[in-house]
């Protein structure tokens, strides 16, 4: 509680600055992204004239009543090292070691936030980051009420005593693209483990959508009981001392210490205040684009329906913030995991559906999670995946950005007939195409034969003769047959929209609820 009331109040308030002060973001190592135009800013006294100077280029701004400035340097080209030079009113600051070249945004919970150190093969790969070039800047700080004008963080060079401490998902993906576009790349790591999607949207942007305040209804009217939380928490945390000195005795790994669940409530019930500590300060930093791994969290029954809304929103308004609708961004749809239901492929889908909007891209994970572990430690093919999508899309690059998609369907006689996209080098079976269900009008699904053809799939049974719907891979944990021929997986979908019955419950209580609170 502590430590958010002390966020709150730093959040709360801007930056008053009488001495020239550069926002942390331009510090030494930093990365600035080439070929477009790179803001710059910072604070000095009200009317103070600041100038800089980087790469031949020489820029001023005046700042305002508040204090800050702003400038910009454009066309930056990829290479360096620089110094950044900045000069006021008898002042200075310089900046040193300053590259050009690519720069990406990574955020979302735990999945982003899991380090190097935590994935496979850790010490090979440890012994193999010899990438000066490659640099990441982890943005600390956390909730706040207000937009935070500053952050804190450093740029940290890529090494083998470094890169343990780098993003997993971020790092494998800035070494797939140094390596293949030979520019420098920067990484920004702002994600919270356990943290859902509302937390990171801005909240004024959340409450203009009218359909989103069921959810918002929900997540603010909760029920939890601190005191008998934090009672049940003293007891775990005894019980866990106990189970900890027994293992270390026996020489083994401790095991998994309980966590604040106060803390844990205030994370999961907060709208925008992620937004506000972690992304707000980042706003206008120039990057190529954003990558996204989130969605563990909203999967449970009152979240995952809207979650489609949600990432659309966040999409949209990061794009509108950065000031370029057309920025690249792409996600990592959820990997196969057990125990999370329904709502664990709803969250899927609503990935899938997302890639309707432009520029937009997705790393399928279903063959490559850990059904036992919601923290996959096989993060190089994350960063792979999502780097063949940017190589190909972002950068012009002739690989295969995505594995087979759903595009449309038609019902000829006893077939379901589905037309994929994305089948470079051929659609092809495995498993023998296990993982496809049928069903008729009595929604009583049934195993599937399917035969390819070209980019169709012709999905059958003897049980459905006059079939209405099939799904592929519609499950937490399920069979990976489809695929293309650059070896990547197809994407789940269903061709219905049947509500389940346990998020119709859950959607028409939550209606209900809100319908209680808004009504006079």
């Amino acid at each position: 509680m502590k430590t958010l009331i002390v966020a709150l109040l730093i959040g709360s308030s801007g930056i008053a600055c009488a001495e020239l002060k550069l926002a942390r973001l331009f510090s030494d190592h930093a990365v600035l992204q080439c070929d477009k135009d790179v803001p710059v800013w910072g604070w000095a006294k009200s009317g103070e004239k600041v100038q800089a100077t980087l790469a031949g280029q020489t820029a001023e701004a005046v700042a305002g009543k508040d204090g800050r400035w702003m400038l910009r340097f454009t066309g930056l080209k990829a290479g360096g090292p620089h110094e950044l030079l900045v000069t006021g009113d008898g002042a200075s600051l310089t900046v040193r070691d300053v590259l050009v070249g690519e720069v990406w945004l990574g955020s979302g919970q735990s999945n982003m936030a899991m380090t190097v150190s935590r994935s496979n093969h850790y010490e090979k790969e440890q012994q193999a980051a010899k990438f000066p070039q490659i640099r990441m800047f982890t943005v600390g700080g956390g909730i706040t009420k207000n937009p935070a004008a500053d952050c804190s963080g450093k740029w940290v060079i890529c090494s083998p005593e470094t890169v343990g401490g780098f993003s997993a998902t971020a790092y494998f993906f800035g070494r797939e693209i140094h390596q293949s576009v030979k520019v420098p790349v920067g990484l920004i790591n702002s994600s919270v483990g356990g943290t859902p999607i509302e937390s990171w949207v801005d909240a004024a942007a959340q409450k203009a959508v009218l359909e989103l305040e069921p959810l918002h209804q929900n997540i603010l009217n909760a029920p939890f009981d601190a005191a008998k939380a934090m009672a049940d928490y003293e007891k775990e945390k005894t019980a866990w001392a106990v189970k900890a000195k027994e293992a270390k005795a026996k020489g083994k790994p401790a095991p998994r210490a309980p966590r604040d669940p106060v803390a844990l409530h205030e994370r999961k019930s907060d709208i925008g205040g992620l937004f506000n500590g972690k992304i707000a300060p980042l706003i206008p930093y120039s990057v190529r684009g954003f990558l996204w791994y989130q969605g563990e969290a909203n999967s449970v029954p009152e979240r995952a329906p809207y979650y489609r809304q949600m990432l659309g929103l966040l999409v949209k308004d990061w794009r509108q913030r950065w000031g370029g609708t057309d920025l690249p961004f792409a996600w990592v749809q959820l990997p196969n995991f057990e125990s999370r239901g329904e709502g664990w492929c709803r969250v899927r889908e609503a990935m899938f559906e997302n890639l309707s909007l432009p520029h937009t891209g997705m790393a399928v994970t279903i063959d490559i999670g850990d059904p036992k572990d919601v923290h996959p430690r096989n993060k190089q093919d994350v960063g792979k995946r999502l780097a063949q999508w940017a190589l190909g899309s972002v950068y012009g690059q002739e690989v295969a950005i995505s594995g087979p998609r759903y595009v449309k369907h038609e019902i000829i006689g006893p077939h379901v007939v589905v037309k994929m996209s994305h089948a470079d080098g051929g659609l092809l079976g495995r498993h023998d195409l296990k993982g496809f269900v049928i069903c008729g009008e009595d929604r009583k699904w049934q195993p599937a034969e399917v035969k390819i053809d070209g980019h169709k799939l012709f999905i059958s049974s003897p049980a459905v003769p006059k079939p209405v719907a099939v799904r592929y891979a519609w499950a937490e944990v399920p069979v990976v047959s489809l695929w293309n021929g650059a070896g990547l997986p197809a994407s789940p979908f269903r061709t219905d929209r049947f509500p389940p019955p346990e998020s119709e419950q859950v959607r028409r209580a939550v209606l209900a609820g809100s319908r209680k609170q808004t009504t006079p």
